[in-house]
């Protein structure tokens, strides 16, 4: 239901524009009006009026103008129902959309009052935190070791949580206080069953340079703690509260308002340190995810403030995958109007590192070359696809498939299908009526949620967790999971197949303890990414979830494995059959078979290791005879032989000597 326009003059009228707009934005008086300077454009001398009789503003210097309820979305990027709800709400008045039951209302209330409650605890360490950077010549030296001013310091509000266990205990009056926790401050760990009242509490953050996080109204709904040595991890994020999400908060948002309307266009770069560290150099722009692959809401987010949205990857092949992810995220919210641009920077370079040693200008001119939308859609679906064949180009165009129904209908999309067509060789209407036709329609889950009125409710996707069958006619015919899992139990025992080497195992044990896969490094990573269907493909989906959702125990990632869409002939994706099978619902069926000399999965945590070796000790095989092979036409492979062959043998020697 509308909110009523009636309800919105009434609201317009009891609330006081100054007010407003003077909680974000220095207003002096000047005559019967105020006069600020602009926050939606760089300027040294006040062009922004705010008029008490009018109840709005103007600036003469961008135009940019309205009322209270169009500065709040405009300036703090609230949604509309969003800023009518805080408006309503500082006069005292009711939203007449609201069909929420009395204790409805009654919960929501108090969750906001505790969201409330929650900010105010975080904003109190906060200010905790700069006080002890002050008072800290190591965190000071480092952070000038960065290249960061005391300014830029003070903007962000960065911080420093001092070396000690209970720290925050001499900032709040009980140290036991559950807000502690809840907040993300505190660790509660619970000793033999010990309750919540006596298990030990110690602070999160210790001897970190802290990172508040703000929401775009500039509350604190959470932190980012660096350590300062070579210490694991590297980056410390709070935990998901009932006020911070990090599949939905962008670091440095806050700060960055204003140079997004002044500059035109948003840098999504990767980490705290760039933001912070560009910011010092004049590129003010920029926003980081917190630790997380860009999502959607991500990018709902960003284009409140602005139509131009250039992501920042290094070129490296993990930066290739998260920009991947950043393109699935981004495609929805590709209209006509907005521009979704990658930029690859060098792999021995981050954007702090190039603009140090080249320039903002030069970093400048890198954006504006940033690969746009469309280039990236076509250069991603034709990866890993020989086009010089008909098979590579129909894989092409396979992967092309869900991407490009992702896309909202509009020219952009319409223009992107005879890029496509031209792709796979086809004309613009062949390729259309391909994928329109029930055999052409892909299964991926773009599919599922982006095309829900392509055709009928018989021939949608099927319901996710289902398995099922297209009959004569082209309609889905739905079975469920279960049934084929009651099938697969009433297989002969002995039918099922045990993992046959090095490769089953690691993925086994990276699904069943996915915090294994940050204690390997980026050579391990793409290793694993090299893996043969439907491994290779697994370890993609597992990058992506604990991207997304961080570390999940088994039986979490089995039923987001079960619940995936089936292909095109019913099945589970094949990587997900593959996972099941891995790891069956029977722990005596994780014992790797006999004689294999393979580390069960309760091995120590060197088993990990102990695998990914074996896996290089496979691959540096394949490539010294590679090697060999090009040694008679190319003298440099000889040498190239020698350092595989040395590096396998420590790699062996290492295995040998290891404890088992």
């Amino acid at each position: 239901m509308a909110i009523p326009a009636d309800f919105l003059q009434t609201l317009l009228a009891r609330v006081d524009i100054v007010e407003v707009v003077g909680r974000h934005v220095q207003l002096k008086k000047a005559g019967v009006n105020h006069k600020g300077l602009c926050p939606f454009h760089g300027e040294k001398s006040p062009s922004f009026i705010v008029s008490p009789s009018r109840q709005t503003y103007h600036c003469f210097g961008c135009g940019v103008h309205g009322d209270a309820l169009r500065f709040l979305v405009e300036y703090a990027g609230l949604g509309f129902k969003d800023a009518v709800a805080e408006l309503a709400g500082s006069v005292g008045l009711q939203v007449p959309e609201d069909e929420r039951s009395a204790a409805e209302r009654e919960r929501d209330k108090a969750a906001k009052a505790r969201q409330h409650t929650l900010t105010e605890v975080l904003a109190k360490a906060a200010g905790h935190y700069k006080a002890q950077l002050k008072a800290s010549p190591k965190a000071i030296a480092y952070l000038k070791g960065r290249g960061l001013s005391g300014e830029i310091a003070a903007r962000f509000g960065l911080g420093y949580a001092p070396e000690g266990w209970r720290g925050l205990a001499s900032v709040y009056p009980r140290y036991d206080d559950p807000l502690l926790a809840d907040s993300g401050l505190v660790i509660l760990k619970d000793e033999d069953g010990a309750d919540a009242a006596e298990a030990r509490r110690y602070d999160r953050f210790r001897d970190r340079i802290m990172f508040p996080i703000r929401n775009v109204t500039g509350e604190v709904i959470g932190f980012g703690g660096r350590v300062l040595d070579g210490g694991e991890p590297k980056y410390l994020n709070s935990p998901e509260t009932p006020v911070f999400h990090k599949g939905r908060e962008l670091y440095g948002l806050y700060e960055a308002r204003a140079a997004l309307r002044r500059v035109g266009h948003v840098l999504v770069v990767e980490g705290y340190m760039d933001v912070v560290a560009l910011a010092q150099l004049g590129i003010e722009n920029a926003v980081a995810t917190l630790g997380t692959a860009c999502t959607a809401e991500h990018v709902q987010k960003l284009f409140r403030f602005t139509e131009q949205v250039v992501f920042s990857f290094d070129g490296d092949a993990a930066g290739r995958r998260a920009a991947g992810r950043a393109l699935e995220a981004a495609l929805p919210h590709a209209s006509d109007t907005r521009s979704v641009r990658f930029l690859f920077l060098p792999p021995e370079h981050d954007p702090d590192s190039y603009v140090r040693e080249h320039g903002a200008e030069a970093f400048q001119r890198l954006v504006e070359q940033a690969v746009p939308l469309s280039r990236q859609l076509v250069q991603q679906a034709g990866e890993g696809c020989d086009l010089g064949s008909a098979e590579g180009r129909a894989r092409a165009l396979a992967q092309a498939r869900p991407m490009w129904t992702a896309l909202p209908d509009g020219a952009l999309k319409r223009g992107l299908l005879g890029e496509l067509a031209a792709l796979g060789r086809l004309e613009a209407e062949d390729l259309l009526q391909l994928w329109s036709s029930p055999a052409g329609r892909g299964r991926g889950r773009a599919d599922a949620v982006a095309a829900p009125d392509e055709a009928g409710a018989d021939a949608a996707a099927p319901r996710s967790g289902w398995r099922g069958k297209r009959d004569a006619e082209g309609r889905w015919r739905d079975t469920p999971w279960a049934a084929g899992r009651e099938r697969e139990a009433a297989a002969p025992r002995g039918s099922r197949r045990a993992p046959a080497g090095p490769a089953d195992h690691v993925l086994r044990l990276l699904l069943t303890d996915p915090a294994g896969w940050d204690r390997l490094g980026p050579e391990d990573h793409e290793l694993l990414h090299a893996l043969p269907a439907p491994l290779g493909a697994l370890v993609a989906w597992l990058e992506r979830e604990l991207a997304e959702h961080g570390p999940q125990p088994w039986p979490a990632l089995r039923a987001v494995l079960q619940g995936l869409p089936p292909d095109e002939d019913g099945e589970p994706p094949a990587f997900a059959r593959a996972a099941l099978r891995l790891v069956p619902e029977g722990l005596a069926d994780l014992a790797p078979p006999p004689g294999s000399e393979l580390p069960d999965i309760a091995d120590s945590p060197q088993a990990l290791r102990r695998l990914v070796d074996r896996l290089w000790i496979e691959q540096l095989k394949r490539e010294e005879s590679e090697a060999i092979a090009a040694a008679a036409q190319d003298p440099a492979a000889l040498q190239r032989w020698r350092a595989l062959h040395t590096r396998r043998r420590t790699l062996e020697q290492g295995l040998a000597q290891a404890p088992t």
